[in-house]
């Protein structure tokens, strides 16, 4: 039975897997600028294509954002071919955001591109440090769930 971690365990802990963890994400965000989007825009695409028919302002409280700010990214996304604004049916001034093809073909290369640069560099690990990290990634996930 494991034991409960000491602040000080913890907090040593969080200062060698913060920088780790942030270096990984900035390697990862640089995949998509490849394919001509943002590590935002991505983001942003994710949410829509998680939650069909999500409003402008619904978006921005889900990304902690102004809806003026997400009005302006949402507009760009739209320019770009990559997301549509569907009019409310019930409601006239609200308008739905889904992706275009455009936008799904977009997120499956980001997706595929990003799975093949960490798949790389995992196989320059020894099998035990690949076990490591595999079981790390429950955790992990645990960590990031809404609280």
């Amino acid at each position: 039975m494991g034991t409960i971690m000491s602040e000080t365990q913890a907090l040593e802990v969080a200062n060698r897997l913060r920088p780790a963890l942030l270096k990984l994400a900035r390697e990862l965000r640089r995949e998509s600028h490849v394919l001509g989007v943002t590590g935002g825009q991505v983001t942003l695409l994710i949410q829509i294509r998680k939650q069909r028919g999500i409003g402008v302002r619904d978006l921005a409280v889900l990304e902690r954002m102004s809806p003026a700010a997400m009005s302006g990214y949402v507009d760009r996304l739209e320019k770009a071919g990559l997301i549509v604004r569907t009019p409310d049916s019930q409601d006239r001034r609200r308008h739905g955001l889904s992706l275009t093809d455009e936008g799904e073909r977009v997120l499956r290369s980001v997706r595929s591109r990003r799975t093949a640069w960490l798949a790389a560099r995992l196989e320059h690990l020894a099998p035990t440090e690949l076990r490591a990290l595999d079981a790390a990634v429950e955790p992990l996930l645990r960590l990031l769930e809404d609280e």
